[in-house]
């Protein structure tokens, strides 16, 4: 199951944030002092392109204050699903619970219809936590949630969504090569409807990996294995989605686009093409690529005009 319907927030100080780079191996600091004005540049022409694609994006504009770096991948805080619901999740970085109090969700209550908030949140009073679509990868149409464990992603909050969801969870373990813990499942692996893309050499434990791969086999998946260095060029952070037409598209950075092997990215044009643009500021700053700026908004439009 795929959405036309995208939030984007567009950054007013993205940087570096120290808060999540205790965990998030990703990440990169530097001495730049213009990483705000690129990071724009690369945001607006990232939309650009999803929009001459025939994507429709609600673009809410991030305020100075409170200051959230991260404020650019929405889809760590909040979610949105078919039956009406919104989902808010507890986040592990005090600077970004923040970016909930923004106006994100007003703008989506005046353009969608929403039935209900499952609000998660409480549980960052017991440092538990599930970064949204960031900690899980979702399988919409088998209502499967897919989640590596880490410091970001915390069991209890899993089962408490997929109980109110009605999602089965499907939990794993995944490591980089200094052995690491995999920040969020969405920079590892990438669900669409034919097809997983999927760093399976992050999954050290047997088991678990025979495990993954009969789920994908169950659920008819064609696997599309990323190396090690591929998924640390973000080739495991990608979106399907479709667009006015009802064409799907693979959503990607160009980093991402370029790392892939000529057979990868023949395999995956099979299926759909491949969207991609230049992300690399905010790549390096942020630890997060194309997935993770996306927030997929599978809520009725409250008007049938598809410029929503």
């Amino acid at each position: 199951m795929t959405t036309s319907h995208i939030l984007m927030v567009r950054p007013a100080a993205f940087g570096y944030n120290p808060q999540t780079a205790v965990n998030n191996v990703f990440q990169q600091e530097t001495s730049a002092t213009d990483v705000q004005t690129k990071a724009l540049q690369e945001f607006d022409h990232f939309a650009e392109v999803l929009q001459q694609n025939g994507v429709n994006l609600t673009i809410v504009q991030d305020t100075n204050e409170p200051h959230t770096p991260d404020s650019i991948f929405p889809n760590n805080w909040i979610s949105f699903h078919e039956d009406g619901t919104v989902a808010l999740y507890p986040m592990f970085a005090l600077n970004r619970r923040v970016e909930r109090d923004k106006n994100v969700l007003d703008v989506i209550k005046e353009r969608f219809h929403i039935r209900t908030t499952l609000d998660l949140t409480h549980y960052e009073g017991q440092d538990l936590f599930l970064e949204g679509t960031g900690s899980m990868v979702l399988d919409r149409d088998f209502e499967l949630a897919y989640a590596c464990l880490s410091p970001r992603t915390s069991p209890s909050v899993l089962y408490d969504f997929c109980d109110a969801m009605g999602y089965r969870p499907v939990l794993f373990e995944a490591y980089d090569k200094k052995g690491k813990e995999i920040y969020h499942t969405n920079v590892m692996m990438c669900i669409a409807d034919e097809y997983v893309v999927i760093c399976l050499e992050a999954i050290k434990d047997d088991v678990q990996r025979q495990m993954l791969l009969s789920q994908f086999a169950e659920t008819g998946k064609s696997i599309v294995e990323i190396s090690m260095e591929q998924m640390f060029h973000f080739a495991g952070n990608m979106l399907q989605i479709h667009n006015n037409s009802g064409e799907p598209l693979l959503v990607m950075s160009s980093q991402a686009y370029h790392i892939l092997t000529n057979e990868q990215r023949d395999f995956l044009r099979s299926f759909n093409p491949i969207v991609h643009a230049p992300l690399a500021t905010i790549e390096a700053h942020g630890g997060g690529s194309a997935r993770c700026m996306m927030a997929e908004i599978f809520l009725t439009p409250k008007t049938a005009d598809p410029a929503h």
